[in-house]
């Protein structure tokens, strides 16, 4: 079964296709082509950097925002969205202005502003991962994170704590987004990967 894992010239492919490949993908192709996103049977979409810069590039591919949308939300393509690649999933990031997501759930991201000025950002660094809702891909951990933009919104499925609750993952159906990074995240990034190819919804 193919796996699509979508370039956005976010710097971080490389990492995440060794992950993949760790958790048991023999058949990753790494691509921006519109084509190839709905011939795939599964998709991840990683970013690192800026909301605006990962919206900005997703969009220069002509056909690949339909071509995501109508995998996941309309064939159900089970799809992983990764750190920025999970924040896209909102309408809206205020990260450098105000961009428009992919606006597959209701959300805005915004920047964080821990209750505790002691706590810094960004959050960088392991932290807990609490479930708050039953997902077949979740489970309680340790994960690496990395940002200093945030999920505010609907479809929460999972907490971290950063001087107060910090969303970890949303989920909808067969789309899910985390704001940690699977592949530093060893052990516990490995097995969520795991999971998720053998995720059949």
């Amino acid at each position: 079964m193919m796996l699509a894992l979508i370039d956005i010239e976010s710097g971080n492919l490389h990492s995440v296709a060794n992950a993949l490949r760790a958790a048991g993908c023999d058949d990753l192709v790494v691509t921006a082509d519109p084509d190839a996103v709905r011939r795939a049977d599964r998709i991840v979409l990683p970013g690192v950097g800026a909301f605006g810069a990962c919206a900005a590039n997703l969009r220069r591919v002509d056909g690949l925002e339909d071509a995501l949308g109508a995998a996941a939300l309309v064939r159900a393509r089970p799809f992983l969205g990764i750190c920025v690649g999970m924040q896209l999933l909102a309408e809206t990031g205020e990260e450098h202005g105000e961009h428009r997501g992919l606006g597959w759930l209701p959300g805005r991201v915004r920047r964080l502003a821990p209750a505790d000025a002691g706590a810094r950002v960004p959050h960088m660094g392991w932290n807990d991962v609490t479930p708050v809702a039953d997902h077949p891909l979740l489970a309680p951990g340790e994960a690496y994170f990395l940002h200093s933009y945030a999920w505010d919104g609907e479809g929460i499925a999972a907490t971290t704590d950063h001087a107060g609750p910090v969303t970890a993952a949303v989920a909808r159906d067969t789309v899910l987004g985390v704001q940690f990074h699977p592949e530093k995240s060893q052990r516990y990034g490995i097995e969520l990967l795991k999971r998720f190819l053998q995720w059949r919804p």
